[in-house]
């Protein structure tokens, strides 16, 4: 039996997601400041991250067999996980803040806390779950009911918050499929899967829609390489280590704190605006985030508690 890792390493990684994650925003409005359109953002970048994969797997010696269940996972992944997320973000970006539009990654949790509950039989919802669920949520309403989408003028915090949510019940979804066959299948090999397929359909979509995308700036393809690797390929591929050694629920906790990240440099590097309500709103989420966490830990020594001893 494999030994569980260390709690320091379990929040390295939830850190270095979150950081991830919780960049995209401000650099998807850079790479709008430089010219790109939404769909060319999420096919290039798709594209860069199917390529780092390959090239990481090669350089680890890593074994890239996909395998049936891997092949369908990715497929799956590929939608919920990568066109649809990313691409409602993108639509979501150009009527708010990347802080605003941040905000809505932590309702996350809750919507997945939810879906868990009815596809998974070992995460039902909990008392003490819930009630971290519902304070991180009335910190996302504090936020939200500001009523303002945190660029000034143009902005449409409705809008925006809808096409947010679309991809909200998408990230949940996927979650909790990938968790569901979590085991069967290699996760590198899931990620090149999510991105290649990721990768041509929405290339087939910008061609239809936006068309052939002119050659990006230097500062352009800077920005690209980075939602590419440290705000797509890392994350992604760490969140499929963290899904295999906690739960899908706890998993999701990351969904509160890539508002905080979100919102802390808009605010930093593109002069976002920060209201009252955001910091109301946000210590509301962090409260959220620990009462999940202790919740979990609680459930986990119950777990143990409570398992038989094996015979010798």
């Amino acid at each position: 039996m494999s030994t569980p890792p260390a709690q320091g390493r379990i929040w390295s990684v939830f850190l270095l997601i979150s950081i991830g994650w919780g960049t995209g925003g401000v650099m998807t409005r850079v790479a709008f400041d430089e010219g790109l359109e939404s769909f060319a953002i999420v096919a290039i970048s798709s594209t860069i991250a199917a390529v780092a994969v390959v090239v990481y797997a090669v350089a680890v010696r890593h074994g890239f067999s996909v395998g049936p269940l891997g092949w369908r996972v990715g497929a799956v992944m590929s939608v919920m996980s990568v066109t649809i997320p990313f691409l409602s973000r993108n639509f979501a970006l150009q009527y708010a803040s990347a802080g605003f539009v941040g905000l809505a990654s932590a309702l996350v949790p809750l919507a997945t806390a939810i879906t868990a509950h009815f596809m998974l039989p070992d995460e039902p919802l909990d008392r003490s779950t819930m009630t971290g669920l519902i304070v991180a949520l009335s910190g996302v309403a504090v936020l939200v009911l500001s009523g303002d989408a945190g660029i000034g003028e143009g902005g449409r915090p409705a809008l925006s918050g809808v096409l947010a949510l679309a991809g909200v019940v998408s990230v949940a979804l996927g979650g909790v499929y990938a968790k569901r066959h979590a085991g069967g299948y290699s996760p590198l090999a899931v990620a090149g899967v999510q991105f290649v397929f990721g990768a041509v359909i929405t290339t087939v979509l910008m061609l239809v829609i936006e068309g052939a995308p002119a050659n990006p700036t230097a500062a352009g393809w800077g920005t690209l390489g980075y939602i590419a690797i440290v705000s797509t390929f890392i994350p992604v591929a760490l969140y499929y280590w963290l899904l295999r050694h906690v739960t899908v629920t706890y998993s999701a906790a990351i969904g509160y704190v890539i508002p905080l990240i979100a919102v802390a440099v808009g605010v930093i590097a593109l002069d976002e605006q920060l209201q009252p309500g955001i910091v109301a709103g946000g210590a509301l989420i962090l409260a959220g985030v620990v009462l999940t966490d202790r919740a979990r830990r609680r459930r986990a020594t119950a777990d143990a508690e409570t398992v038989p001893p094996t015979s010798v």
